[in-house]
C-alpha cells in the first residue's frame, strides 16, 4: 500500500474471529479488500488493505465498523491509514534510490578497498539476497511496505559485512601464496572460507535470535520487517560463503589465463608458432 496508494484499516474486536467470518462481514458492508488477515494475541485483530482510497471523511470505514458492531457488540476499535497516490509514487522512488545508492556505495568502497572483481562479486551476492527475499514475499503474497525496504537495507549491510570479511581473508592468503593455476585459487578460497566459517555462522545466529524473537513475540506492525530480516540473514550468510567468493574465483581464473597467454608471447610480441614439417619435391627432374 505504501507504493500503490490505498487505505489500510485495522479493527480490534473483543473476542476472536475467523478470517472467513471477517471477510463475510466486510462484504456485507459493500466492500472488497485486496488483502484481509486476522492476527493479534487472541486472533481478534482484523487487518484489511484496499487498493483504492476510502472516503477521507471516514464514512466508508464507519460502515465497516458498524457491520462488525452488529455482530460483535460495541467494543470495537479501528485504526485507519491512507496513502495518497502522489505520496505512494514518491515513496516508491525514494525506496529505489535508497537501495540503488547503497549498492553503488558498496561497489565503490569494495573496488577501492580491494579490487573491482571483489566488488562485482559482492554486488552479485547482494542481488541474489534481494531477489530471494522479494521472491518469497511475492510467492506468498505478503505485504511489501516501507519497513520491508528498511529490512532489505539492513540485510544488505549484514551480507556485505560478512562478504568483506571473507574477501579480506582471501586477500591475506593471496599474499603468502603464489597462485598460478585454477587449483591454487580453489585451495586459497577454500582455506579462506574455512577460516571465517565459524565467525560467519556465529554472527548470523546471534542476530537471528533477536530477529526471530521480534517475529514471534513482536507487534503486528513490525512482523513483515522481522520476517524479511530472518530470511535475509540466512540467505545473506549463504551467499557470502557459497556465491560471492566463487564468483570472484571464476573471474580471477580468467585473469590468470589472460596473463599466462601474455607470458607465452615471444620477445617480438608474437605468439610462437609450432614447427611444421615441410617436404620439398626434387627439382632435378
Amino acid at each position: 500500500m505504501d507504493f500503490k496508494a490505498g487505505t489500510s484499516l485495522d479493527i480490534t474486536l473483543s473476542r476472536s474471529i475467523e478470517s472467513s467470518s471477517a471477510s463475510q462481514i466486510v462484504r456485507s458492508a459493500g466492500f472488497e479488500p485486496s488483502v484481509l488477515s486476522v492476527g493479534g494475541n487472541g486472533q481478534n485483530r482484523v487487518s484489511m488493505r484496499f487498493d483504492h482510497v476510502l472516503d477521507p471523511s471516514g464514512k466508508d470505514s464507519a460502515k465497516i465498523v458498524s457491520a462488525f458492531v452488529a455482530t460483535y457488540g460495541n467494543d470495537v476499535s479501528k485504526e485507519e491509514n491512507t496513502v495518497d497516490p502522489g505520496i505512494a509514487r514518491e515513496l516508491a522512488l525514494q525506496a529505489l534510490y535508497a537501495v540503488g545508492l547503497a549498492s553503488l556505495g558498496i561497489l565503490l568502497y569494495v573496488s577501492i578497498r580491494f579490487e573491482w572483481r571483489f566488488a562485482l562479486a559482492a554486488i552479485v551476492a547482494l542481488l541474489h539476497d534481494a531477489f530471494f527475499v522479494v521472491s518469497v514475499f511475492s510467492v506468498f503474497k505478503l505485504e511489501v511496505n516501507l519497513p520491508f525496504v528498511a529490512a532489505m537495507l539492513t540485510i544488505i549491510g549484514y551480507s556485505i559485512n560478512d562478504t568483506v570479511v571473507i574477501f579480506d581473508r582471501i586477500r591475506e592468503n593471496m599474499r603468502f601464496a603464489r597462485a598460478r593455476t585454477f587449483e591454487d585459487l580453489v585451495e586459497i578460497v577454500n582455506r579462506s572460507v574455512n577460516q571465517t566459517l565459524g565467525r560467519s555462522i556465529n554472527t548470523v545466529i546471534a542476530v537471528l535470535f533477536a530477529s526471530l524473537a521480534l517475529l514471534f513475540w513482536g507487534s503486528e506492525s513490525i512482523r513483515m520487517f522481522s520476517l524479511a530480516m530472518s530470511i535475509g540473514l540466512i540467505v545473506g550468510m549463504y551467499s557470502s560463503i557459497c556465491i560471492a567468493s566463487q564468483v570472484w574465483l571464476i573471474m580471477k581464473n580468467r585473469s590468470l589465463h589472460r596473463r599466462f597467454n601474455r607470458e607465452q608471447k615471444t620477445s617480438d610480441g608474437l605468439y610462437p608458432l609450432p614447427v611444421l614439417p615441410i617436404s620439398y619435391e626434387d627439382e632435378e627432374d
